[in-house]
This record gives structure tokens, sequence and C-alpha cells, in this order.
């Protein structure tokens, strides 16, 4: 007579457990976790980006690489209660699903209101859902302000690290707000020689606010100097970066960059709104984006050309390619840079560009690796979705 373990009887006869519960990270939460921490950030998003490079990743749409699904008001409504169709005014859903050793998915929830600087709230409050990528159950219900905001900041220190020259010491600056802030913690994690800052802001309260977190956060950078233009800046960076936030819809309008004030060997990153002049559309000028198929997305979805609809400048570079202008080789994938399939800086010389137009993929692997960290720790509020669904 054959012998059975303890337990193997039950067990196989077991029912299995439906019970559902997920992890909700307050901000607070979030920052124990270590949101804030810039170096694992951008240590993380060059995960990512080598995971981009192997294509073991999705995002919405045709063709996977979409940057989400906004929902769009019209300027003229009949319903008096329906928001108002102004600038920086979206809902928007941006899912993914990441692979290697995250095997996670996930979507941020976008609301944004320009107006709400009026009532002492961020422009945009943002929440994120993580998932298990077998049953779709929620893992964690956390608050994203922190984490968009890092990761965002974390991409252009992963350009830096590969793109920006070494000794790169001074970082020229327009638009001094949380991108920028972000942004300068992920060049110094990137290029720790860098000791000064060239800013132009709109208002002396923020520089004044700007100067006092860069001596607080960042002792090391010993000179900070304001200025009136953008020339002043572009001129004074071994990085440069524009942070601004504004409308679309003329590209004229937007602040510009001309080849003929970046000193030798600068590295541009511009997470926001930026035109460039036609010497600086030269085929030697190295431009560069955070995943070539987002923009090619974007030019599958609005009309030519993209960049009058979307102000990242890696619009217009695709805009110049559907024009002839420029082949596609000649806008490099940052994933293929990060991989090694393409070289970093090539020489002490080179001018290069990065644009950076914000991917789904990054909160949902700086969420993921937050998420474990808080898990560990035994941070956050565990709570139940259910026991059994009601409906199964």
């Amino acid at each position: 007579m054959s012998q059975t373990s303890p337990g193997t009887a039950e067990a196989a006869t077991a029912t299995p457990s439906t019970r559902i519960d997920f992890r909700y990270l307050s901000e607070p939460d979030m920052v124990a976790a270590g949101v804030t921490d810039m170096a694992a950030c951008v240590d993380t998003m060059e995960d990512m980006f080598r995971l981009l490079h192997s294509g073991d990743y999705r995002m919405a749409g045709s063709n996977n690489n979409s940057h989400g699904a906004m929902v769009v008001f019209p300027d003229d409504s009949p319903f008096p209660e329906m928001p108002a169709n102004t600038d920086d005014r979206r809902f928007m859903a941006m899912p993914a699903y990441l692979g290697g050793s995250f095997r996670t998915a996930g979507v941020k929830w976008y609301g944004s209101n320009i107006d709400n600087r009026t009532k002492g709230l961020p422009r945009s409050i943002l929440m994120f859902t993580l998932t298990d990528t077998d049953t779709g159950a929620p893992l964690a219900f956390m608050s994203a302000n922190l984490l968009s905001a890092y990761r965002t900041g974390a991409v252009p220190g992963v350009g830096a690290r590969h793109l920006a020259r070494a000794d790169a010491r001074t970082v020229g600056i327009v638009g001094p707000g949380v991108m920028a802030r972000t942004s300068l913690s992920a060049f110094v994690v990137a290029r720790p020689g860098i000791d000064t800052v060239v800013v132009k802001g709109r208002s002396a309260a923020g520089l004044t606010a700007f100067t006092a977190w860069i001596a607080e956060e960042h002792p090391q950078i010993t000179a900070v100097r304001v200025v009136d233009t953008i020339e002043e800046v572009v001129r004074a960076g071994d990085i440069v970066t524009f942070c601004t936030s504004g409308g679309q819809g003329d590209a004229g309008s937007y602040p510009t960059v001309r080849r003929e004030w970046l000193r030798p060997g600068a590295f541009l990153s511009m997470p926001s709104a930026c035109n460039i002049d036609d010497a600086l559309c030269a085929p030697e000028v190295r431009k560069v984006v955070d995943n070539r198929g987002l923009y090619e997305a974007w030019a599958e979805e609005l009309p030519a050309p993209a960049h009058s609809e979307i102000p990242i400048i890696g619009c217009k570079f695709f805009d110049l390619v559907g024009e002839g202008v420029l082949d596609r080789d000649d806008v490099e994938d940052l994933a293929d840079i990060v991989a090694g399939a393409r070289p970093g800086r090539r020489d002490d010389d080179e001018i290069v560009i990065l644009s950076v137009g914000g991917m789904p993929v990054e909160d949902v692997a700086w969420g993921t690796a937050v998420y474990r960290r808080a898990v560990e720790a035994g941070i956050g509020t565990v709570l139940n979705l259910w026991e059994r669904p009601v409906l199964a």
C-alpha cells in the first residue's frame, strides 16, 4: 500500500485561495521606500533601456510604443460643467509592461490643470497602479508625483552618463521647476564633477527657491548664476536643459537653441518644449531620442508636423525624417547606446541633442523597484480587494 505524506491528500482537494490584497503607498510611504534615491533610479532606467533594446516590453498603440491615451476636451462645449480645453488640461492613461527582472505591468493615471498652482497644488496629480502580469490582480496603488518626477529626471541622467563630456562642470537650465531639480540631481549622479549652474527663470521667487534647494541638496555646486536670456544659458553649459512648461501649436514660439551659441562638446537634454535652428538640423549634430518607436507612434497618431502638436524636439527630428531632410538612421535610439549597439560620446567636441518624451515603461520600472523596497521594509498599508469575488 502506498503511503501519502502528511497533508498531501488535503492539499490535493483544497480550494485555492481567491483572496487578493494590495499595498497602498502614500507620498510619505513612497519617500520612505526610496522613491527619491536618484542614483538607484538612474541605474533602474539603464536596466529599462536594455530591455527596450531587446524588445522585452510593451506599451499601448498599434506599434506597442504609444505614450498613452488622452481625453481631449473641445474648445467650445455646450456643457458648462465640462472642463475647458486649456494648456496642460488633460486626463491621460499611460499603460505598459516591462519584462526582464521586473515582469510587471502598470498604468499611470495623469490628471493635469495648470490652474492647480493657484490652489497650492502641483500642476499634475498622478497615481500609479502596479499589477501582476499573470492574473491582472493589483499589487500596489501608489502616489506617483514623485515616481514620475524622478523617473523623468533619471532619463537625462542616463543620457549624460553616456553622452556628456566626462569633465562636464557647468549645467545651463531654462526653467527652474520640478523637472529641472530632478534632471540636475541625475546629472550630478552621472557627472560628479558638476560644480556650477547657470539658470534662467520667470520669477524671482522661483529662482530663489531653486537656488536654496541646490544649496541644500547639492552643496558640491558652489556657483549658481542667474541670467536673463536663453543665449546666456546655452553658451555657458557643458550640459544644457530646457525644463519649461507651456502650450503647443507654433513651433516658432518654442524656446530655441542656435548652433553658434553652443560650446564644443555640449550635451543638450530636452524634456520639454524646444526648437533648434537650421544649423543644428545638420546630420553631423548627433540626434538621440529615448525611444524611436515613441516618436513614430506620435507621427502616426498626429497630423504633420507633429512638432506643432507635441513640442518635444524629437518630434521635429521625425518631421525632418518625413520631409526627407534626415534619414531615419540619423536619429539614434538611447536604448541602442545603453546596450552598446551604438557608441556613446565619440569625442570631446561632438554636439549631442537628447530628446526626452517620457514613457510609461519608466513608471513600471521605477514603480516596481520602489514597491519591492516597500514590501521588504513593511512600508505602506495592505488593503483587501476581496476574500472571494462576488462574480467569478
